[in-house]
């Protein structure tokens, strides 16, 4: 429920950016509160949390190669290439007058296998977290076998005493249906309105079982939640207060490091890492935030971005009220095309980690999505979903701000890097449409 009109005037008498905010203007907010790597020891997650994530990822390599043939490649780790972008941090230069300096790169997990988008890396995760649980319960397993056991008729007949259910706007109950159904679980994914039909479609042919809503996603992963809890042998992903799901995507900045280094390009004091990531519930942003935290510590700044009408994250961290406020409270619709963005409530356990590491966070309209992905097709022949583009705006709309000076950073030696963050299963037609909305909006 809304709030009156008189209590939005009180809040933005204590927080003037959100007058900007509710009448849709896109912004730049700069975390004044953020800490230093040497004051986080109080977390409810660590480094040694994200290795052992990295363990178990590494324990099922096996069975993620045998089941699925397009991670063979990469010895069934689940990841994706970092793209040195040229061209569009010219025509980003010349058409957004966003002066970059520095080298632009794209984190392509758009095309990360399984699901296509960043949620297989938190969403594939907890499934398989939860598997191995119930068969090392079960005496089924020990850490030290060969995984590609999960695979066995066996293992799919006990997993199939067993149900799972998430709520999704669509990328994630991607992700949790087609791991969840591959290894015999009864899958239950709660959908919002905004949901893509393509999505519910493929979710269905995988062996999921999809339940449609008319309201957003917090209607759906409340009603998805509810429904799970109650069956004694139900398990819910809960995208709004999952540790596992974090820690998922947490793992991407071990990896990445590796990347960089491959490409010679240094992190530290005089050669800052800017990493923009787009932002739903704040789960899979606050994730990798969390681990590139841990490796770079205070020479990284990582930015989320929300659409204008859905800037939950933003609303939450600014006001200090997190999960205790949604953007319909404030009168704002939380309707967009950034599938996947459309959030009116942040995660509550993400947000509590996120507002002492994020260095800030900046909104976007619709149309730029669109713009942003035609010009990524046409300089560099890559291909997004539109909320997968809103990074890109991210180089310039800081760089214009002070933040770089406010922290002394040397931006001519800074290094940014976009996070892309789906696409690949888009169904041609569709990511067609995308490109001309694109186009004729330009």
């Amino acid at each position: 429920m809304a709030f009156e009109k008189i209590e939005i005037e009180r809040w933005i008498q204590k927080y003037p950016l959100l007058d900007e905010i509710t009448n849709l203007t896109p912004v730049v907010w700069l975390n004044s509160n953020i800490n230093k790597m040497d004051q986080l020891s109080t977390l409810p997650v660590s480094k040694t949390d994200m290795e052992e994530a990295t363990q178990l990822w590494q324990r099922f390599a096996t069975y993620l190669a045998h089941e699925f043939p397009e991670t063979q490649e990469t010895g069934g780790i689940i990841e994706s290439q970092l793209r040195k972008i040229p061209n569009m941090k010219n025509e980003l230069n010349h058409k957004y007058d966003a002066k970059i300096t520095g080298d632009l790169y794209l984190k392509c997990d758009n095309e990360l296998p399984i699901a296509g988008s960043i949620k297989a890396r938190g969403g594939v995760y907890e499934v398989l977290h939860y598997a191995e649980k119930l068969a090392i319960e079960e005496g089924l397993v020990a850490k030290n076998d060969d995984y590609t056991v999960f695979s066995s008729d066996k293992f799919k007949a006990f997993f199939g005493q067993f149900s799972i259910g998430v709520g999704s706007t669509g990328n994630l109950g991607l992700s949790i249906g087609i791991i969840g159904a591959k290894l015999g679980f009864n899958v239950e994914v709660y959908m919002s309105a905004d949901a893509k039909q393509w999505k519910k479609e493929l979710l269905r042919e995988k062996g999921a079982t999809v339940h449609e809503f008319k309201g957003d996603f917090s209607e759906a992963i409340y009603v998805g939640r509810q429904k799970t809890i109650i069956d004694p042998m139900g398990y819910f992903v809960d995208d709004e207060n999952s540790k596992h799901l974090f820690l998922g995507y947490s793992v991407a900045a071990i990896r990445i490091k590796e990347q960089l280094a491959e490409e010679s390009v240094q992190v530290d004091a005089n050669h800052p890492l800017f990493v923009y990531l787009p932002c739903g519930v704040g789960g899979s942003p606050g994730g990798i935030n969390f681990g590139l935290k841990q490796i770079f510590g205070d020479n990284v700044h990582c930015f989320f971005v929300e659409p204008t009408h859905s800037p939950s994250v933003l609303i939450g961290l600014l006001t200090g009220e997190k999960e205790k406020v949604s953007v319909q409270d404030f009168g704002i619709d939380n309707q967009t095309e950034g599938d996947g963005l459309a959030v009116g409530r942040p995660s509550s356990f993400a947000s509590s980690i996120s507002e002492k590491l994020v260095s800030g966070i900046y909104t976007l309209e619709d149309d730029d999505l669109f713009k942003l992905l035609a010009i990524l097709v046409d300089s560099e022949g890559i291909h997004l979903e539109p909320s997968a583009a809103s990074g890109l705006l991210g180089p310039g709309r800081i760089l214009a701000s002070n933040y770089a000076s406010n922290n002394n950073l040397n931006v001519n030696q800074a290094t940014h890097i976009v996070w892309a963050t789906g696409g690949a299963l888009v169904p041609e037609k569709d990511m067609e449409k995308f490109y001309e909305k694109g186009k004729s909006l330009m």
